[in-house]
């Protein structure tokens, strides 16, 4: 099974950096996040063992943040090596890239911010409080596959 390093590794060496796109620690983030949440949802399984917390900013997983914890707000690097996944994973991969890349990081995180499995996890803390309280794979997936029911059933 692929770990949440890979799924990372993969967001950063597949953006478009000829054309000026990047990725920083906080989008990266967000990017891993819903490629495991939509692929719970659609495809009934993780890509990653690693369970992903509710801090402040958002979903994180602890090893990418170990990661690039320097990294601060700048564009992360390419990786020396970027995985390869199985066909149903990397078609996820490439649409979570699609649908979210093109999104900001800030705006990422005020969506994160607004979905139930973070809120569920945070337990009522404030916003800005520090928590390591584990998102649960269960309320990602189905509540990822209600959206997706929903989003189904308005294009009909």
């Amino acid at each position: 099974m692929a770990t949440a390093k890979d799924v990372a590794a993969w967001f950063l060496g597949s953006i478009d950096r000829e054309s000026g796109d990047s990725i920083t620690h906080l989008k990266l983030q967000k990017l891993v996040y819903y490629a495991q949440a939509w692929s719970l949802a659609l495809h009934g399984h993780p890509i990653f063992d690693e369970d992903l917390q509710a801090w402040a900013h958002g979903p994180v997983s602890e090893s990418v943040y170990r990661e690039f914890e320097g990294s601060s707000w700048s564009a992360l690097p390419v990786p020396d090596k970027v995985p390869e996944f199985d066909a149903e994973t990397e078609e996820l991969l490439q649409d979570i890239l699609e649908s979210y890349g093109e999104l900001s990081a800030k705006h990422l995180e005020h969506m994160t911010h607004s979905e139930f499995p973070w809120i569920e996890a945070r337990n009522g803390l404030p916003p800005e409080a520090r928590s390591t309280n584990k998102i649960k794979k269960e309320t990602m997936a189905r509540f990822y596959k209600e959206l997706h029911e929903e989003i189904e059933q308005e294009k009909q």
